[in-house]
């Protein structure tokens, strides 16, 4: 329905001398198609007040709606391009009046959880990187032509804004960073298995992947109106603390069915923990912090295990924010689990000592482009210690890639298998009991492993290579004889 939409959005864009990636792509588009959908909920809003008799007061002034600079329509509907800013004449206003307007919405509105406060989020820190008015005026033109009126529309368009996040964490650079291949996350939130009511987390919340995907899950679940209100405004919340993925986050959980999300433009790790209360834990989190960054000593001094690893501090945070008996999923690199370092030994005495690590999910390489190191997911309850901890080594059989990525098939065994624990070829369990009290290491190394054929003596394959050349040159031999 819109797909050729998105393409010829994206061709438009790749010529535009100010869109130099798909990061710019991907952020471009998402400030215009964040201005189309509020166009369009506003429109709705001010229906349904009508219908009832009542009056609606739009968010944004009508001289700065969608219908005034963007697209201006003639009383037949159709476009007024005689009206239409474009040129100098476009990028001058957005420049100078829209974005400062739209900005404007973060001083004037002082709860963090209205769609008022997120377009001043949002406009705050994004940038038009449009230099050409013409380029902005198709893009503009393209964006008018869809249509969030109805669940299919809104299905589509979540699905073609997936595949352009997806596009943007092939692309290199920083872009990987944005996105956790989809299997694995439903895979994560099917053996966490959130439930109406519960509140999910996600402190890095990337592309709000995780959220969208809880959403999915829990949604056809919602069967009165109450839940549906309890999946709108009370279940899914997230921080971010860039620019451009909070941006995509929000334009995300709106395209999934979300139109306030709870995600808050800040840096996770600049809470000292130690200051969490009951009223800021969670019953679910799940999340994919970045490793391999490091932050600065203030930073750390915000946590009882110092350490630069950044991914580090996430985990200690998610431990902290999940209520006495909340589920965590959490994706760590795989060294993790055996690292030597101070950090490293205190981290895991403090998951296995405050948490029951019950699943351990041994990813394979490339799982996620680009980022160069193998991972785990560390499946975890918190208020009680760990007795034993199951592993899981997932071989989806071939080498992965851009084009042959994870996919839910490949996930389908160890989510049936880890309900019962269930041992096998790829799948053991290590006892508490047995841990180097030590180190606390919990290297990943399957004991179940099918033995390899041991390596035959050189000799021995030597003489069969020697008997095979005497026993094709006694045919050659007989071939000639009968010529």
């Amino acid at each position: 329905m819109f797909e050729q939409t998105f393409k010829n959005i994206d061709d438009i864009l790749r010529k535009e001398a100010g869109c130099a990636s798909e990061l710019d792509y991907t952020e471009q588009t998402s400030w215009l198609l964040f201005l189309k959908y509020l166009d369009t909920l506003e429109t709705e809003r001010a229906m349904d007040a009508e219908l009832i008799g009542g009056s609606y007061t739009r968010i944004i002034d009508p001289e700065h709606s969608w219908s005034v600079w963007a697209a201006p329509k003639k009383a037949d509907g159709k476009f007024d391009h005689d009206n239409a800013l474009v040129g100098d004449d476009l990028i001058k206003y957005v420049d100078e009046e829209l974005f400062p307007y739209l900005k404007g919405f973060r001083e004037r509105t002082g709860d963090p959880n209205t769609i008022d406060y997120k377009i001043g989020e949002i406009f705050g820190e994004i940038k038009n990187k449009f230099q050409s008015g013409y380029s902005l005026r198709d893009v503009v033109e393209e964006m008018d032509s869809l249509s969030f009126n109805s669940s299919d529309e809104k299905h589509e368009l979540s699905h073609l804004y997936e595949a352009k996040i997806k596009n943007m964490g092939n692309a290199g650079r920083n872009g990987g960073e944005y996105y956790t291949p989809r299997a694995l996350i439903r895979s994560m939130v099917k053996v966490v298995d959130p439930k109406i009511g519960e509140t999910i987390y996600d402190g890095a919340v990337g592309s709000a992947g995780f959220l969208c995907e809880a959403f999915e899950y829990l949604r056809p679940k919602a069967t009165k109106a109450a839940d549906l209100e309890t999946l709108q405004k009370r279940t899914f919340y997230g921080k971010e603390k860039k620019s451009l993925a909070y941006v995509i986050a929000i334009m995300n959980m709106i395209l999934h069915g979300i139109e306030a999300p709870n995600i808050i433009h800040t840096n996770t790790l600049s809470e000292n923990i130690m200051d969490l209360q009951e009223k800021d834990r969670f019953d679910v989190v799940l999340a994919n912090p970045p490793f391999g960054g490091k932050e600065r000593p203030e930073v750390q001094q915000n946590f009882p295990i110092k350490t630069s690893e950044t991914a580090f501090l996430f985990l200690q945070h998610f431990i902290k924010s999940l209520k006495a008996g909340g589920r965590g999923a959490v994706v760590i690199k795989n060294t993790f689990l055996s690292n030597g370092d101070n950090a490293a030994i205190g981290l895991r005495k403090e998951l296995l000592e405050s948490c029951n690590l019950h699943t351990v999910l041994d990813c394979p390489a490339k799982t996620f482009l680009g980022a160069g190191v193998k991972t785990v997911v560390l499946f975890f309850e918190k208020g009680k210690p760990t007795e034993m901890t199951w592993f899981y080594a997932l071989d989806p059989g071939r080498s992965l890639g851009k084009t042959n990525p994870l996919n839910d098939k490949d996930l389908a065994e160890f989510v049936e298998l880890q309900k019962t624990f269930a041992e096998g070829e790829k799948s053991w369990v290590i006892n508490r009991a047995d841990l180097d009290e030590a180190t606390f290491d919990l290297s990943v190394k399957n004991p179940n492993t099918p033995e390899e054929a041991p390596l035959r003596d050189p000799a021995e394959i030597i003489a069969e290579i020697a008997a095979l050349d005497a026993e094709g040159a006694k045919i050659l031999s007989e071939i000639r004889e009968m010529l």
